[in-house]
């Protein structure tokens, strides 16, 4: 079959019907919104950065209403830092706080994780229906930043919490704190470096606003000193003092060592620490314990007979009774120093 020859005139009209069409294109105003004032994206006057994803509510039993990645700060050059809150279903009355600080060698970790518990959320939740409010903290990891980073976020953490109190009937009289491993230096830390200045965030109008009324550590290191030395130096820790390519300081071993702060003044303590430690021997708890005590602070040591590091046992039996243990013991020590409760049995 023979084409219809195309002529320069044929050529020139159907050029001409090609611009007309990409102009119509052009000048289209895109889909017309049926309700203007209701479906179109509202506009502030200046660059808005706030979260404004709606809150991630999820229920665990006992009626407790979990919220999770509350961004509690936004340092400068880094991604906002969040935690997650456990609340009791019943806040008409002012409720004590306990802040969870993770563990993971300062270089991993999440708040939603500790030793063996395979469903850590699900246990911070049930002591939040207890009549706490519970807060689990994500931290700079020493990746991201070393010491003393992680210990201004922790009281950073604490800090938005107390200035948060109306919102959730927090008695920012009561603050507990409690760590494992990583977390539990970084706990200790904060309860005896309230005033220091080092390690507070900037901008506070009080120091008292990163202060605890208690302190629960599961196999923390308390004192860096005897783990900058020689072949005692190991990757984690060089990482999170920043002494990677550089000697420890002695500045750098007491800011991140809550032995070098302790005084009277300090709130009461529990330490617990497994037996058979490898990975942080237990010597950390008992000289701090020593320690504590020597300066007039309260402390309770227990050391958990057959427990490795984590708590972790020969056999599984062996660790759930272990890491049960533990668990019941800080909630106990919380309850007695927080809420006043069954201290005399203690």
């Amino acid at each position: 079959m023979r084409g219809i020859p195309l002529t320069y005139g044929s050529f020139a009209s159907l050029r001409a019907i090609g611009f007309g069409l990409l102009a119509t294109i052009l000048s289209f105003p895109g889909p017309v919104l049926a309700h203007p004032g209701e479906d179109e994206p509202v506009v502030g006057a200046s660059v808005q950065l706030e979260d404004r994803y709606p809150d991630r509510h999820s229920d665990f039993p006992g009626g407790v209403i979990g919220l999770a990645d509350e961004t509690y700060a936004t340092p400068s050059g880094f991604r906002p830092l969040t935690l997650d809150l456990y609340l009791p279903a019943q806040r008409k009355a002012l409720l004590p706080v306990i802040v969870f600080v993770h563990g993971g060698g300062w270089m991993s970790g999440h708040a939603r994780h500790a030793g063996a518990f395979e469903n850590w959320p699900r246990a911070l939740a049930s002591i939040a229906a207890r009549g706490y409010v519970i807060a689990s903290v994500n931290y700079r990891l020493s990746n991201e930043a070393v010491s003393p980073a992680a210990e201004i976020d922790v009281k950073s953490a604490i800090a938005w919490l107390r200035a948060s109190h109306q919102r959730f009937s927090i008695d920012k009289t009561r603050f507990g704190i409690w760590g494992a491993s990583a977390g539990g230096q970084l706990a200790a830390l904060a309860g005896t470096s309230c005033d220091i200045a080092e390690l507070t965030p900037e901008g506070l109008a009080s120091r008292d606003a990163v202060c605890v009324q208690a302190v629960a550590s599961w196999y923390g290191v308390f004192d860096f000193a005897p783990l900058v030395t020689g072949s005692a130096l190991t990757p984690p820790v060089a990482r999170y003092l920043g002494c990677l390519e550089e000697p420890c300081s002695d500045e750098k071993v007491r800011l991140a060592s809550p032995i070098r702060f302790i005084d009277g003044s300090d709130p009461p303590f529990l330490l617990l620490h497994g037996a058979r430690d490898q990975t942080v021997l237990v010597a950390q708890s008992t000289a701090f314990h020593a320690a504590l005590q020597s300066a007039g602070v309260r402390s309770q040591l227990r050391v958990i007979d057959g427990a490795d590091h984590s708590f972790i046992g020969a056999t599984p039996a062996d660790t759930r009774a272990a890491s049960l243990l533990a668990f019941q013991l800080t909630v106990g020590f919380f309850d007695c120093v927080l809420r006043r409760k069954d201290c005399e049995k203690r």
